[in-house]
């Protein structure tokens, strides 16, 4: 989960430039946090963004990721987002 922090960090400012008006990247963050959205479902749903075998891997170890999270820290992953998206430096774009 640590690396996943890091890796949402570093693309912040991806995040504030799409701010919450993004709503492909809103859905995306939605169906990620879902639980009861399986793998494959998720695979499926970012396949016009999937161009390889080790991309599909790679996003379905990253729902796979999240699968494994506690409801809490699904929750507490939500506000961090809504907190980006409100936050002063994102409101500026």
């Amino acid at each position: 989960m640590k690396l996943l922090m890091v890796l949402m960090l570093a693309a912040l400012p991806l995040l504030c430039y799409a701010g919450s008006g993004c709503q492909l990247l809103e859905d995306v963050v939605a169906k990620t946090l879902d639980p009861e959205v399986s793998v494959p479902e998720f695979q499926e749903y970012v396949q016009e963004f999937i161009d390889s075998d080790a991309a599909k891997n790679a996003v379905g170890e990253f729902k796979q990721c999240f699968l494994n999270q506690s409801n809490e820290t699904l929750q507490n992953f939500d506000l961090m987002m809504h907190t980006v998206y409100d936050s002063f430096w994102c409101k500026l774009f």
